[in-house]
């Protein structure tokens, strides 16, 4: 069975308990690309394989005990990365000063229509990876699942255990934070190029 985009997939998974092996093998495929992207933003490209399949292990080990009523599959998988890369915390920052310095990669050759778009967001890019090493690792989770995964608030509640309001007065708190930093530029929109660069 192939697993349909979104919130489909989250629902067959209620259907279906996550401690069938089969099920767990299509929750895998399905995932593993977007929690891999997530983590390789935050942890850089050489540390992400290891961080994923810690990731899906943990998952693995835990599978039986999920509770979709409680948080969707996607949500679920990106707490345990979220918490995994909190454990990387220093190289998450390390990371962040080192774009913040050099920048992202360079465009390949015949991207002209993209070019213009991403030299906006990389001459914003070098503070706000910068501003981010600074935020507290608690309100840089709040963002960054915000921004790179897409999750809700609640969402985010439900996969961090903290309440729906601390969601909120952290998001704010950082947005606060990161705007200073870029000038007055709003920072989920930075955020958002420098993800779709």
């Amino acid at each position: 069975m192939s697993w349909a985009a979104g919130p489909a997939r989250d629902a067959v998974a209620a259907r279906r308990p996550l401690a069938d092996g089969e099920v767990f093998a299509e929750v895998f495929d399905a995932y593993f690309g977007e929690i891999h992207g997530y983590v390789a933003q935050r942890l850089g490209p050489d540390s992400a394989e290891d961080v994923v399949a810690d990731v899906f292990l943990v998952a693995f080990h835990k599978r039986a005990a999920y509770d979709p009523d409680r948080a969707s599959v996607r949500a679920w998988l990106y707490g345990i990365a979220t918490k995994l890369v909190g454990k990387h915390r220093r190289l998450e920052a390390r990371t962040l000063r080192a774009l913040g310095r050099h920048g992202p990669e360079a465009d390949a050759p015949g991207h002209e229509d993209r070019v213009t778009v991403r030299v906006s967001a990389q001459s914003l890019r070098a503070d706000l990876t910068a501003a981010l090493a600074r935020l507290d690792r608690r309100d840089r989770d709040v963002v960054l699942l915000v921004a790179l995964a897409g999750l809700s608030h609640q969402e985010i509640a439900t996969v961090l255990g903290i309440p729906y309001g601390t969601v909120g007065s952290r998001l704010s708190r950082a947005r606060r934070k990161l705007r200073g930093a870029l000038g007055g530029a709003n920072p989920m929109h930075v955020l958002e190029e420098a993800d779709r660069g």
